[in-house]
């Protein structure tokens, strides 16, 4: 009832300012928050990280790994906070985060908008966590070394975390995507995994693709993913198409996600675990704002899932309820593990 009626007064805010205040009630620890949703059949490994379960949030949620003890207790089987860039910076000119209420969809065009690296790592030294914590590399808009700043963010922040996965992929940072071609994304990945190798600890190192890819760049991507032996692909990040859109703020510039990006975001899921053979785990992330959309980017080829906009309009439950809805679905279908169900599916998708 009270998260229905946060949920009400917050739409009825701008959506930046909601979302600042989200993450203030979250630091004050006060919220009700169960911990991690478990049980032997949700539990799972995904490239060596022990979940409780296979329900992650995406990056862009907690920029700034500041509610990290909050969400580590808000259902999630993993979270994944950032971008982080090596310098602070402050993104681009407000307004920039627009609801489309009835698409159940949001654009944003914050460009990497953190406090850097430093204040970032910082939290993320000091925060306890109940579930692995990965953090999401950016690079600065004005670098002269884009590929560097991925490196150095890893390098400086490795040490704290569970996870990294490199962002190549945000529409809002000039020319960012051009990293996702063969020679470029091999320069990129080739500085990260040599900084990831020269850790104490060396960290699975995921890469967040674009859905706007052609078939010829998938297979690129995942020749160049499995060459350079990276712990997996998250599929995807937003996407520019606009189609089938019917909120006031279509036009606006920027990455749509939610619920118009479920379909495309799945289609490139199910063709990167074809281009793979199923040897390289998979993260699903686009659209997914129930218990059947998060079953179906499992049959379709991920070992986990990501979600972010769907809690703007769901609430910061619907991670449990999502968690426990797969738990019951494995049931039914006389599954032990999210691992016998991840593929299944994956023709329906091609």
């Amino acid at each position: 009832m009270w998260e229905r009626f946060g949920l009400s007064v917050m739409q009825r805010m701008d959506p930046e300012r909601a979302h600042a205040l989200a993450i203030t009630a979250l630091k004050t620890g006060l919220l009700p928050l169960g911990g991690p949703v478990t049980s032997p059949r949700l539990a799972t490994t995904l490239a060596g990280l022990a979940l409780p379960n296979p329900v992650g949030l995406a990056a862009g949620f907690d920029k700034n790994a500041e509610a990290v003890p909050a969400l580590s207790r808000a259902g999630f089987g993993f979270l994944e906070v950032g971008a982080a860039t090596p310098h602070a910076q402050p993104g681009n000119e407000k307004p920039r985060l627009f609801r489309l209420s009835e698409d159940a969809a949001a654009i944003n065009r914050f460009g990497f908008n953190n406090e850097g690296m430093e204040a970032i790592c910082g939290r993320l030294a000091e925060a306890p966590r109940q579930v692995p914590v990965g953090l999401n590399l950016g690079a600065n808009k004005d670098s002269a070394d884009r590929a560097g700043d991925f490196a150095r963010v890893l390098a400086h922040c490795g040490p704290h975390l569970d996870f990294a996965t490199v962002n190549v992929s945000s529409p809002n940072t000039e020319r960012l995507r051009d990293l996702q071609g063969r020679a470029a994304l091999e320069g990129l990945l080739s500085g990260v995994m040599q900084a990831n190798a020269d850790l104490v600890r060396p960290l699975p190192v995921f890469l967040k693709i674009a859905p706007d890819l052609s078939d010829d760049e998938l297979a690129e991507i995942a020749e160049v993913a499995l060459a350079q032996r990276l712990a997996g692909i998250i599929a995807t990040n937003t996407t520019l198409s606009r189609d089938g859109l019917t909120g006031p703020h279509r036009g606006e510039t920027g990455g749509l996600s939610g619920q118009p990006l479920f379909e495309k975001s799945t289609r490139v899921l199910a063709r990167l675990y074809q281009l793979t053979d199923g040897r390289l785990p998979l993260i699903g992330v686009g659209g997914v704002g129930s218990v059947d959309q998060a079953w179906d980017k499992l049959r379709a080829g991920a070992s986990a899932v990501q979600l972010y906009t769907a809690l703007v309009y769901g609430g910061l439950s619907l991670a449990s309820r999502i968690a426990e809805g797969l738990d019951e679905k494995l049931k039914k279908a006389g599954a032990s593990s999210v691992t016998e169900v991840t593929g299944t599916g994956v023709d329906a998708w091609i």
